[in-house]
């Protein structure tokens, strides 16, 4: 299962906390599918890929109540928490580094802690886009604002190597760890 975080509506849309859902329609996209099945509080769409299951994932629930779609999803399909990634902005990093992690806590992004609080688990595989903190502005009005002119082309190019690294993970079944060292 690939979860992009997000806040549904058009009012979020491309904004710098709506990187995840960007990149996992970027995702789809590639893949030929749509997200158009509305269950569990989420989009999702299903494909089979070698074999196996292939869900993605855009929670409908806002940010901060991503959990409650992303847990049940997982409980009714039966993924694994290490069989789940899931695409997040991150405050701590410049614009547009991307940083591929296998577990951890939520560093403050209230989406991630609502996922570990509903799946029980922080052992689920983090896709983490970049878009730097604000100097001066307030957090909350920093996230849902688009990126910059100058910001997007580096963001765009993060969002294609996220895709690129979630590509090798379902496709050749690399494993996150290897990964990690490619795309980090």
């Amino acid at each position: 299962m690939i979860v992009g975080l997000g806040n549904p509506g058009q009012k979020y849309e491309h904004t710098k906390h709506n990187v995840g859902f960007d990149t996992v329609q970027q995702l789809a996209d590639s893949l030929n599918l749509q997200l158009t099945k509305n269950e569990f509080s989420a989009l999702t769409a299903t494909t089979k890929i070698n074999g196996e299951k292939v869900m993605l994932v855009k929670p409908l629930t806002y940010m901060n109540d991503s959990g409650r779609a992303v847990g049940d999803l997982m409980r009714y399909y039966q993924f694994e928490p290490e069989e789940i990634a899931v695409i997040q902005d991150d405050l701590d990093m410049p614009v547009g580094k991307l940083r591929l992690r296998t577990h951890g806590a939520s560093g403050g992004h209230n989406g991630i802690k609502s996922i570990i609080a509903a799946t029980g688990s922080q052992n689920f595989n983090r896709v983490k886009i970049g878009i730097q903190h604000p100097d001066r502005s307030k957090v909350v009005d920093w996230v849902l604002t688009p990126f910059s002119k100058d910001d997007l082309p580096v963001v765009l190019t993060a969002m294609d190597n996220a895709v690129a690294a979630l590509s090798l993970w379902v496709k050749e079944e690399k494993d996150f760890p290897q990964l990690m060292n490619q795309f980090n």
